[in-house]
């Protein structure tokens, strides 16, 4: 039987290609996905973009109010507050977190022993610093009577309630932020290991040092990794909220110093039951989040390198 026959029998089999056949295998398995994209994900974000044009309290019916919740926002003292905190979150804490990984990601790719073990436990805290019982422990760590201050006692000098301080709490976010440093670690890690050594091996033949070589060579060839750090770690700083809600008791406080914008969109729709201003704040922090990723992306083209 030549080829051709075999072609035409297998495409008679059964009145359908096996192309299609195995389209529809395909989609089958796919569904569960499909399913959940739609009911869990795509249906929700619809119906709170209908929500966020309603007054409604959770109880009542959702009563059609147009486009005042928007200007709500115009007036809402708190949410100004809120806004304030976030971006001092995000535009502090993601560059030093980002500095961190990418400083040690350096020191491990120079090889040392027992890397795996380092790397793990470098990573750790990227699984765990989003938790409840990290954002308790951290409490603990910096209240009145916590470690950070019995360190402190240990060199003579007295500290305070670093929590409770409103000059001082949204810094030990910060500081918690930079801590999981793990992940984007283990990404600048990988892209190091991606440089071919030969550039190195030039430079050092033309008499560069290290630092050269960094800013030369390294930076330049890591820059793709850096924007995906960059943009990944940006929207996961505007979404944070376990770690205020924990740390202030869900208040924001002290004074709304740790008042994350999440943490005020709860607030607004689950304990003042308003979840139609919460739909509008959450399609307000969607838009803010596509804008810095658009600004990223369009300043990318002045420092992302690409080598094709």
């Amino acid at each position: 039987m030549s080829a051709l026959d075999e072609l035409g029998r297998l495409r008679t089999h059964r009145g359908r290609p096996p192309r299609k056949r195995d389209n529809k295998a395909a989609f089958l398995f796919l569904l569960p996905w499909f399913a959940g994209l739609v009911l869990i994900t795509a249906g929700p974000v619809a119906v709170s973009l209908g929500l966020s044009f309603t007054d409604y309290n959770l109880i009542q019916d959702p009563t059609f109010t147009g486009l005042d919740n928007y200007t709500r926002m115009l007036h809402d003292e708190r949410l100004r507050q809120a806004l304030t905190v976030t971006f001092t979150y995000v535009f502090v804490s993601v560059p030093l977190q980002l500095a961190a990984a990418l400083g040690l990601a350096l020191l491990l790719d120079r090889g040392m022993r027992g890397l795996a073990f380092y790397r793990s436990a470098f990573y750790l805290p990227s699984l765990l610093g989003s938790s409840v019982a990290i954002a308790v422990l951290w409490r603990q760590i910096f209240g009145a009577d916590g470690l950070a201050n019995q360190v402190l006692d240990l060199v003579g000098l007295h500290g305070k309630g670093w929590i409770s301080d409103p000059s001082t709490a949204l810094g030990t976010l910060i500081v918690l932020n930079v801590w999981t440093f793990g992940a984007p670690m283990i990404i600048f890690l990988a892209g190091l290991r991606q440089i071919p050594v030969m550039y190195y091996e030039a430079a050092e033949v033309d008499g560069a040092k290290r630092w050269t070589q960094l800013r030369r060579i390294t930076l330049p060839l890591l820059s793709p990794i850096i924007f995906f750090n960059l943009v990944l770690q940006i929207i996961h700083a505007f979404q944070s909220f376990t770690q205020a809600f924990v740390v202030s008791g869900g208040s924001g406080g002290p004074s709304d110093s740790t008042l994350f914008y999440t943490l005020y969109l709860y607030q607004r729709g689950f304990n003042n039951f308003d979840m139609g201003y919460a739909s509008a704040l959450a399609w307000l922090l969607l838009l803010i989040i596509g804008a810095f990723t658009a600004i990223n992306f369009w300043g990318a083209k002045r420092w992302v390198f690409y080598d094709d």
